[in-house]
């Protein structure tokens, strides 16, 4: 199938978009030929992003932890530009911790969760509804290798991601008999302002490596993800050529995780 007309006229969400995965997501799905809604809490970058993609994206500012108006926001949306068909959750929240530190308290938990978990709830409710009456339509959540694999110094990340993946596969069975898939793409360490935040000026040598003490396992490619590495593997999923595939959790890693 001719790839432009493989996504013609087809009209997808995407959350987290002014930076990292999500922007390179909403990039390779313009070029594409899909419509693009663009959310994020950065009003500045989306303007950016429009004037560098055009038209065919539309900026949306939105704080997706408002999980109550994700409806009305969904619903103004395909108002105005008709059905959805696919939702990319991208959006993401660090808080490097350890879990016994006092540095760590409720309130910085909770905006972790927040983000992971009830952001892609609301998210995927408001377009998950919709997608079920018209027997159509794909989610995507971009989740993270470390929901499998516990992670010092940051575990509320980790944790809240294993939450994430969960709700997805959960998702799955809800609405699959209604005809749509919901899937998830966990990536590694991937070169995004979030990796920067965490990293504070170190190399990425360390993350290629590995570190025993740390238990943290090596990247056996050489080499941490560029976001497009990502974008591949949720275009795929939200791609007719996915189609029997749901439920899924797709690790774009490098092989630093295979259990």
């Amino acid at each position: 199938m001719n790839q432009e007309r493989a996504w013609a006229d087809r009209s997808i969400l995407v959350t987290g978009a002014a930076s990292g995965i999500g922007r390179a997501v909403c990039t390779l799905l313009i070029e594409s030929g899909a419509r693009v809604a663009a959310i994020d809490q950065d009003g500045s970058r989306l303007d950016e992003l429009r004037a560098e993609l055009g038209s065919e994206l539309r900026p949306c500012v939105f704080d997706v932890t408002q999980v109550e108006a994700w409806d009305a926001c969904v619903e103004r949306y395909e108002r105005e530009w008709g059905p959805v068909d696919g939702l990319v959750y991208a959006a993401g929240r660090l808080v490097p911790a350890l879990l016994c530190d006092a540095a760590l308290n409720r309130h910085a938990l909770q905006a972790v969760f927040d983000v992971h978990v009830m952001g892609l709830w609301g998210a995927a409710r408001a377009v998950g509804r919709r997608m079920k009456q018209r027997g159509r339509g794909a989610i995507v959540a971009v989740t993270s290798n470390a929901g499998r694999t516990p992670r010092l110094n940051m575990g509320a990340y980790p944790a809240s991601k294993a939450a994430a993946d969960m709700l997805v596969q959960c998702l799955a069975l809800e609405l699959g008999p209604s005809g749509i898939r919901v899937n998830a793409v966990a990536p590694g360490s991937t070169d995004t302002p979030l990796l920067g935040d965490l990293l504070a000026g170190r190399g990425e040598s360390s993350l290629v490596r590995g570190d025993l003490a740390s238990f943290r396992t090596g990247i056996p490619l050489g080499r941490i993800a560029a976001p497009l590495d990502v974008a591949y593997a949720v275009q795929f999923l939200l791609s007719e050529r996915a189609r029997h595939i749901t439920a899924h959790i797709l690790r774009v890693d490098g092989g630093a995780t295979w259990s």
